[in-house]
This record gives structure tokens, sequence and C-alpha cells, in this order.
């Protein structure tokens, strides 16, 4: 499987692997081009968590095709298997920038709720 052929709209050359049978990766495939723009405009619906949610929508779509493509014999268990851990790592990596994202949301409110706090007790007095 080669690299992607197609170019960034930035002007650099797409580094993502081509799916098999095709020049292009997932992104940048033509006859993938209603999905992902179904998956962009979910995107929208997210309340600023929009990356995840796209994010594991191409996950998605990639253990589709995996999975089309060993049953299809197209594709042997083994790099079948292999490409299943990497996507699950993919996962785990979301996972875990969305917990991060989520932490430090909830730090900064926390710490505006002490700052009102402290506010309240200087304006009190105490």
């Amino acid at each position: 499987m080669g690299k992607c052929t197609a170019t960034k709209p930035n002007g650099e050359q797409c580094n993502a692997s081509a799916i098999q049978g095709s020049a292009y990766c997932w992104n940048h495939a033509p006859e993938y081009a209603a999905a992902r723009k179904r998956n962009a405009a979910k995107g929208g619906k997210t309340a600023g968590r929009g990356r995840p949610q796209t994010e594991t929508a191409s996950v998605k779509m990639l253990l589709e095709d995996l999975t089309t493509r060993v049953l299809e014999g197209e594709l042997e268990t083994g790099r079948a298997a292999v490409a299943n851990q990497l996507i699950n790592t993919r996962l785990r990596a979301i996972e875990l920038e969305r917990k991060i994202k989520e932490t430090e949301e909830l730090e900064a409110r926390l710490e505006e709720l002490e700052q009102a706090l402290e506010t309240r007790k200087g304006l009190w007095g105490a």
C-alpha cells in the first residue's frame, strides 16, 4: 500500500496511506466524498467537540473498509489484526485528548469559581 497522491490545500503532499486499490487515502478518495461531507455536518453538532467526533467517524470508516477487505479475502488476517491494533491505539489517543480537554475546561471553571468566591469573601470582609 502506497502513499496518497493528493495534494493538501496548503500545497503539501498528503502523507497518509492510500486505500488498497486507490491512489488516495480515505480523506481524499472521491468515492468517500459524500461520507466525509456527512461526517463534517455531524461534527458541527458537538458544541465545540467536533474534532473527536469527526476522527471517530473516520476510524469507523477505516474499520468498515478493513472488515470488508478481510471478508472479501483482499487482506490477510495477520495484516488486518495489526491494522486493527493501530486503529485501537488511535481511538485511545482520541479518548485521551478528549479527557485532557475536558479536564482543562473543568480546571478553568473551578479557577473562575475560586476567584469569584475569593472576591465575595473580600466584599464581606471575611
